[in-house]
């Protein structure tokens, strides 16, 4: 019987968290998701990675103790073998890990500290297991995360969101015509820019300072949040920011959700770690913000493991890949598909991904069921007429979706193999791109111990001939500050390309 959705789970580390009580009570309500599943008409069945049994289809299991290579290693035998539509990781990193990517816009504590991007991104690929950036610049499956609360030793919050799951349905898109625009004051003409893209408006746009943190549930009833604010490692809030001035205000707070949030609720936060997950132990007992949203009836949270980039005015990075992953939303697709359609959208726009770009790709994920679809789709008139529905009577759900995946593989395959890589170098600039980087830099206002980072960019194949030879080149600057006790870093980067000794290119980041 062909199969439809996996979930993937891990025996040994759930049973090791929870102990057999706990593990009996994720397996009752993962039974109640395959039942709701069948009657949406998905097939789902669900794989221990590291049970001999259940693994015995897709080449045996992984060790009892399964690290990121060998989780990467059993989800490609499984996708190569039964082609489901939708992979679903069960659990936190704590109980099934994420592939360490090494960060190619990593410059040391004076910049971008993330030295690794905890990443999903190479379950997305059929590439095979590396932390190489470069390998995973061509997704083709469709994958989310439904997480537990790391630390925790009773899977109270995971069995209720697998519950949730299981009760999902489409709404009308009139559910989802408004939003919860929030952004740092700072940034407020990007983000009034991601939000006209996306509605056709940016009415009712929020911006911190001077509001915030205490939304009222009338303020946050939209079902779309649309989030450009200053996030933190292991923080439960996000920050606004006065334009050049380093204050960094409360904007939202995981306390002040509780109770308001409305069921179905679609997030999309471009913050540093606007997704992360870790133990609330770390946060003097509080649950991170993204787990808070899911915990009180949000769908799903799309957002970053590592510090995050994006450009005052005008559109880049962080906010180009939210705001596509919320027109998909609102288009039909569901979670996962939108999550893959919005990194195929990011990547394919480029001729080249840039060292941010690169890192935005990988540490963007889903948090949510990849089959969950929150926006009914729209049909045309023909489909309401009795001929249609007498010639597609016996026509499966799956049919249609093997037609998009086949869609979503061929243009994965082909971003994969055209999309240049990227490889770090030890030469300067040009002379001329030197002296262009030295008085913007100069403009810009970067502080602190400047750092410079070069890399070459495989040159494009024309025919028979190699195009111009191109080179990246960064210089970043960081800003110390203190929010609420806790230092954070505020990076800014000058991004610019070169192309046979000309600056053709260059932009300025800003970390959110």
């Amino acid at each position: 019987m062909p199969i439809d959705k996996v979930v993937l789970a891990l025996h040994a580390a759930l049973q090791a968290k929870y102990g057999d009580a706990g593990l009996a009570r994720i397996g009752k309500a993962l039974r109640a998701l395959v039942a709701a599943d069948k009657r949406r008409g998905l097939a789902t069945v669900v794989i221990h990675l590291d049970d001999e049994a259940e693994m015995a289809p897709y080449g045996g299991p992984t060790p009892a103790v399964a690290d990121a290579r060998a989780v990467k290693n059993a989800i490609d035998r499984i996708a190569a073998t039964a082609l489901p539509h939708y992979m679903m990781l069960l659990g936190g990193p704590d109980v099934m890990p994420m592939v360490p990517i090494t960060n190619p816009a990593y410059s040391g504590p004076e910049g971008d500290s993330d030295r690794h991007v905890p990443s999903d991104l190479p379950y997305a690929c059929e590439a095979p297991y590396s932390t190489n950036p470069n390998r995973f610049l061509g997704p083709t499956r469709v994958v989310g995360r439904l997480p537990d609360l790391i630390g925790a030793s009773k899977p109270t919050l995971l069995t209720q969101l697998i519950n949730a799951a299981a009760r999902s349905k489409p709404r009308p898109r009139s559910d989802f015509q408004s939003s919860f625009g929030l952004s740092a004051e700072a940034w407020a003409k990007s983000t009034a820019l991601s939000l006209t893209n996306t509605f056709g408006h940016a009415d009712g746009l929020l911006i911190s300072p001077p509001k915030g943190p205490r939304w009222s549930a009338n303020q946050l009833a939209p079902r779309v949040h649309f989030i450009n604010c200053h996030g933190g490692d292991s923080v439960p809030e996000y920050y606004g920011q006065p334009p050049d001035k380093d204050e960094f205000p409360l904007a939202h707070h995981a306390k002040h959700l509780r109770g308001k949030v409305s069921a179905g609720t679609v997030v999309a936060a471009e913050c540093c770690y606007g997704a992360q997950l870790y133990d609330p132990a770390d946060a003097a007992g509080q649950k991170g913000i993204a787990l808070t949203y899911l915990e009180d009836g949000a769908a799903a949270v799309f957002g970053s493991t590592t510090i995050a980039y994006g450009p005052c005015e005008g559109n880049g990075s962080a906010d180009l890949i939210c705001q596509y992953f919320i027109q998909q939303i609102l288009g039909g697709s569901s979670l996962g598909r939108a999550a893959l359609e919005a990194r195929q959208k990011f990547a394919g726009a480029r001729t080249h991904l840039d060292p941010y770009d690169l890192k935005t790709l990988m540490q963007f994920y889903l948090l949510g069921d990849p089959s969950a679809q929150p926006v009914a789709a729209t049909a045309h008139s023909l489909t309401r007429g009795k001929a249609f529905r007498k010639a597609f009577a016996n026509m499966q759900d799956r049919t249609v979706r093997n037609l998009r995946r086949e869609r979503l593989e061929r243009e994965g395959n082909y971003l994969g193999q055209a999309l240049p890589a990227l490889r770090p170098i030890d030469q300067a600039p040009g002379d001329k791109v030197a002296t262009a980087l030295k008085a913007m830099t100069r403009e810009s206002g970067l502080q602190g111990k400047l750092t410079h980072l070069s890399f070459e960019i495989a040159p494009p194949k024309r025919g028979n001939k190699t195009g111009p030879q191109r080179r990246v080149h960064i210089v970043k600057g960081r800003r110390p500050v203190h929010e609420a006790g806790t230092s954070a870093l505020r990076v800014v980067a000058l991004v610019a390309t070169e192309e046979d000794g000309q600056l053709i290119h260059v932009r300025r980041l800003h970390s959110r």
